[in-house]
Protein backbone atom coordinates (compact mmCIF):
# COMPACT_ATOMS: atom_id res chain seq x y z
CA UNK A 1 0.00 0.00 0.00
CA UNK A 2 2.83 2.39 0.68
CA UNK A 3 4.12 1.73 -2.58
CA UNK A 4 0.68 2.42 -4.34
CA UNK A 5 0.83 6.19 -2.00
CA UNK A 6 4.56 7.00 -3.18
CA UNK A 7 3.69 6.07 -6.90
CA UNK A 8 0.55 8.14 -6.53
CA UNK A 9 1.41 11.12 -4.90
CA UNK A 10 3.65 13.00 -7.29
CA UNK A 11 0.80 13.11 -9.59
CA UNK A 12 -1.83 15.34 -7.26
CA UNK A 13 -4.82 13.55 -8.12
CA UNK A 14 -6.63 14.92 -4.84
CA UNK A 15 -7.70 18.42 -6.88
CA UNK A 16 -8.77 16.33 -10.23
CA UNK A 17 -10.91 14.10 -8.12
CA UNK A 18 -12.37 16.95 -6.07
CA UNK A 19 -13.87 18.05 -9.51
CA UNK A 20 -15.61 15.48 -10.44
CA UNK A 21 -17.25 14.94 -6.77
CA UNK A 22 -18.40 18.42 -6.40
CA UNK A 23 -19.75 18.18 -10.15
CA UNK A 24 -21.54 14.95 -9.85
CA UNK A 25 -22.89 15.42 -6.54
CA UNK A 26 -24.56 19.31 -7.26
CA UNK A 27 -25.91 17.48 -10.92
CA UNK A 28 -27.25 14.26 -8.57
CA UNK A 29 -29.10 16.21 -6.16
CA UNK A 30 -30.33 18.93 -9.31
CA UNK A 31 -31.57 16.57 -11.77
CA UNK A 32 -33.64 14.51 -8.64
CA UNK A 33 -35.24 17.91 -7.53
CA UNK A 34 -36.40 18.65 -11.55
CA UNK A 35 -37.79 15.22 -11.91
CA UNK A 36 -39.62 15.55 -9.35
CA UNK A 37 -41.63 17.99 -10.71
CA UNK A 38 -41.92 15.78 -13.88
CA UNK A 39 -42.70 12.33 -12.74
CA UNK A 40 -43.66 11.28 -16.20
CA UNK A 41 -40.02 11.75 -16.57
CA UNK A 42 -38.55 8.56 -15.33
CA UNK A 43 -35.39 8.71 -17.21
CA UNK A 44 -34.78 11.93 -14.90
CA UNK A 45 -34.77 9.70 -12.17
CA UNK A 46 -32.34 7.09 -13.14
CA UNK A 47 -30.19 9.55 -14.30
CA UNK A 48 -30.00 10.73 -10.38
CA UNK A 49 -29.38 7.72 -9.11
CA UNK A 50 -26.73 6.99 -11.49
CA UNK A 51 -25.00 9.89 -11.04
CA UNK A 52 -25.45 9.90 -7.09
CA UNK A 53 -23.74 6.68 -7.29
CA UNK A 54 -20.74 8.36 -9.50
CA UNK A 55 -20.48 11.07 -7.33
CA UNK A 56 -20.27 8.96 -3.37
CA UNK A 57 -17.57 6.78 -5.52
CA UNK A 58 -15.58 10.45 -6.46
CA UNK A 59 -15.93 11.10 -2.92
CA UNK A 60 -14.68 8.17 -1.73
CA UNK A 61 -11.69 9.04 -3.84
CA UNK A 62 -11.53 12.67 -2.76
CA UNK A 63 -10.90 11.03 0.52
CA UNK A 64 -8.09 8.77 -0.31
CA UNK A 65 -6.38 11.24 -2.32
CA UNK A 66 -7.12 13.80 0.13
CA UNK A 67 -5.10 11.96 2.89
CA UNK A 68 -2.20 11.17 0.37
CA UNK A 69 -2.09 15.06 -0.24
CA UNK A 70 -2.17 15.76 3.74
CA UNK A 71 0.38 13.68 4.40
CA UNK A 72 3.16 15.21 1.58
CA UNK A 73 1.76 18.94 2.69
CA UNK A 74 1.60 19.11 6.60
CA UNK A 75 5.13 19.50 8.20
CA UNK A 76 5.41 22.39 5.48
CA UNK A 77 2.53 24.26 6.85
CA UNK A 78 2.20 26.75 9.92
CA UNK A 79 -0.31 26.20 12.46
CA UNK A 80 -3.23 28.68 10.80
CA UNK A 81 -2.54 26.30 7.78
CA UNK A 82 -2.70 23.39 9.66
CA UNK A 83 -5.78 23.99 11.24
CA UNK A 84 -7.85 24.84 8.17
CA UNK A 85 -6.33 21.55 6.57
CA UNK A 86 -7.77 19.35 9.88
CA UNK A 87 -10.92 20.79 9.29
CA UNK A 88 -11.18 20.30 5.73
CA UNK A 89 -9.95 16.78 5.88
CA UNK A 90 -12.95 15.90 9.02
CA UNK A 91 -15.14 17.51 6.87
CA UNK A 92 -14.14 15.38 4.25
CA UNK A 93 -14.23 11.95 5.84
CA UNK A 94 -18.20 12.71 7.28
CA UNK A 95 -19.15 13.50 3.37
CA UNK A 96 -17.63 10.38 2.17
CA UNK A 97 -19.60 8.37 4.68
CA UNK A 98 -22.82 10.61 4.19
CA UNK A 99 -23.04 10.37 -0.01
CA UNK A 100 -22.00 6.79 0.58
CA UNK A 101 -24.73 6.30 3.06
CA UNK A 102 -27.17 8.80 0.47
CA UNK A 103 -26.19 6.65 -2.78
CA UNK A 104 -27.77 3.46 -0.99
CA UNK A 105 -30.74 5.14 -0.08
CA UNK A 106 -31.35 6.47 -3.12
CA UNK A 107 -31.04 3.12 -4.56
CA UNK A 108 -33.76 1.53 -2.63
CA UNK A 109 -35.68 4.35 -3.13
CA UNK A 110 -36.00 3.51 -6.84
CA UNK A 111 -35.95 -0.33 -6.40
CA UNK A 112 -38.36 -0.81 -3.79
CA UNK A 113 -41.70 0.29 -3.39
CA UNK A 114 -42.04 0.54 0.72
CA UNK A 115 -38.80 3.24 0.56
CA UNK A 116 -40.60 5.41 -2.36
CA UNK A 117 -42.08 7.69 1.11
CA UNK A 118 -38.71 8.78 2.44
CA UNK A 119 -37.84 10.40 -1.18
CA UNK A 120 -38.75 13.93 0.52
CA UNK A 121 -36.20 12.85 3.69
CA UNK A 122 -33.60 11.98 1.35
CA UNK A 123 -33.75 15.04 -0.73
CA UNK A 124 -33.47 17.54 2.46
CA UNK A 125 -30.52 15.10 3.56
CA UNK A 126 -28.76 15.42 0.05
CA UNK A 127 -29.43 19.18 -0.30
CA UNK A 128 -27.75 19.65 3.18
CA UNK A 129 -25.14 17.60 2.26
CA UNK A 130 -23.80 19.28 -1.10
CA UNK A 131 -24.23 22.51 1.16
CA UNK A 132 -21.85 21.32 3.43
CA UNK A 133 -19.65 20.27 0.58
CA UNK A 134 -19.27 23.59 -1.32
CA UNK A 135 -17.90 25.10 2.52
CA UNK A 136 -15.36 22.08 2.44
CA UNK A 137 -14.44 23.38 -0.76
CA UNK A 138 -13.83 26.98 -0.14
CA UNK A 139 -11.98 25.79 2.81
CA UNK A 140 -9.72 23.54 0.34
CA UNK A 141 -9.74 26.89 -1.75
CA UNK A 142 -8.51 28.86 1.39
CA UNK A 143 -5.75 25.98 1.51
CA UNK A 144 -4.51 27.15 -2.12
CA UNK A 145 -4.86 30.28 -2.46
CA UNK A 146 -4.42 31.78 1.18
CA UNK A 147 -1.37 29.81 2.35
CA UNK A 148 -0.15 28.26 -0.68
CA UNK A 149 -0.69 24.55 0.21
CA UNK A 150 0.51 22.31 -2.24
CA UNK A 151 1.89 25.04 -4.39
CA UNK A 152 5.31 26.24 -5.15
CA UNK A 153 4.71 29.02 -3.82
CA UNK A 154 4.52 27.00 -0.58
CA UNK A 155 8.30 25.30 -0.70
CA UNK A 156 9.52 28.39 -1.12
CA UNK A 157 7.77 30.86 1.62
CA UNK A 158 9.03 30.50 4.95
CA UNK A 159 7.01 28.51 7.28
CA UNK A 160 5.22 31.06 9.66
CA UNK A 161 5.51 30.72 13.79
CA UNK A 162 3.05 29.12 15.93
CA UNK A 163 2.93 32.42 18.10
CA UNK A 164 4.47 35.58 16.61
CA UNK A 165 5.90 37.19 19.56
CA UNK A 166 5.56 41.23 19.81
CA UNK A 167 9.87 41.46 19.56
CA UNK A 168 9.59 40.19 16.45
CA UNK A 169 6.78 41.86 15.08
CA UNK A 170 8.63 45.27 16.18
CA UNK A 171 11.90 43.84 14.53
CA UNK A 172 13.02 44.86 10.17
CA UNK A 173 14.84 42.37 8.78
CA UNK A 174 17.42 45.02 8.64
CA UNK A 175 19.46 46.26 10.73
CA UNK A 176 18.59 49.76 11.72
CA UNK A 177 20.67 53.03 11.17
CA UNK A 178 22.75 54.22 13.85
CA UNK A 179 23.17 58.21 14.41
CA UNK A 180 26.20 59.01 16.21
CA UNK A 181 26.44 63.12 17.50
CA UNK A 182 30.13 63.97 17.79
CA UNK A 183 31.18 65.33 21.53
CA UNK A 184 33.06 68.58 21.16
CA UNK A 185 36.34 68.15 23.15
CA UNK A 186 36.67 70.37 25.95
CA UNK A 187 39.47 72.63 25.54
CA UNK A 188 40.64 73.78 28.44
CA UNK A 189 41.58 77.68 28.34
CA UNK A 190 44.59 78.47 30.77
CA UNK A 191 43.35 81.57 33.15
CA UNK A 192 45.84 84.50 34.20
CA UNK A 193 46.26 84.51 37.65
CA UNK A 194 46.88 87.83 39.08
CA UNK A 195 48.83 87.92 42.34
CA UNK A 196 46.09 90.22 44.22
CA UNK A 197 47.93 92.09 46.89
CA UNK A 198 47.40 91.96 50.64
CA UNK A 199 44.66 93.78 51.40
CA UNK A 200 44.90 93.37 55.41
CA UNK A 201 43.77 96.78 56.90
CA UNK A 202 46.06 96.19 59.60
CA UNK A 203 48.82 96.48 57.33
CA UNK A 204 48.30 99.33 55.63
CA UNK A 205 49.87 102.70 57.73
CA UNK A 206 47.63 105.49 58.82
CA UNK A 207 48.90 108.87 57.72
CA UNK A 208 49.67 110.89 61.28
CA UNK A 209 48.12 114.30 60.98
CA UNK A 210 50.90 117.18 61.42
CA UNK A 211 49.81 120.69 63.25
CA UNK A 212 52.74 123.54 62.82
CA UNK A 213 53.55 124.93 66.26
CA UNK A 214 51.99 128.18 67.43
CA UNK A 215 53.84 131.60 68.53
CA UNK A 216 54.39 131.76 72.13
CA UNK A 217 52.46 134.22 73.49
CA UNK A 218 55.68 135.55 75.30
CA UNK A 219 56.87 135.88 71.29
CA UNK A 220 54.15 138.11 70.51
CA UNK A 221 54.42 140.46 73.40
CA UNK A 222 58.16 141.22 72.69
Amino acid sequence: MDAVVKFLQPYQLHPVVDHFSVALLFLAVLIDLFAGSSPTRIWLRYTAVLLMILGALAAGGSFLTGDMEADRIWNALGQPARDVLHRHAQLGTYLAITFGVLAIWRIFIQAFGFMAGSRAIYLIVAILAVATLGYQSHLGGVLVYDYGAGTALMASAPVPSEAASPSSASSSSEPLPTVSVPTPMATATPMATFAAPATNPASIPTPVPTVAPSASPSAASM
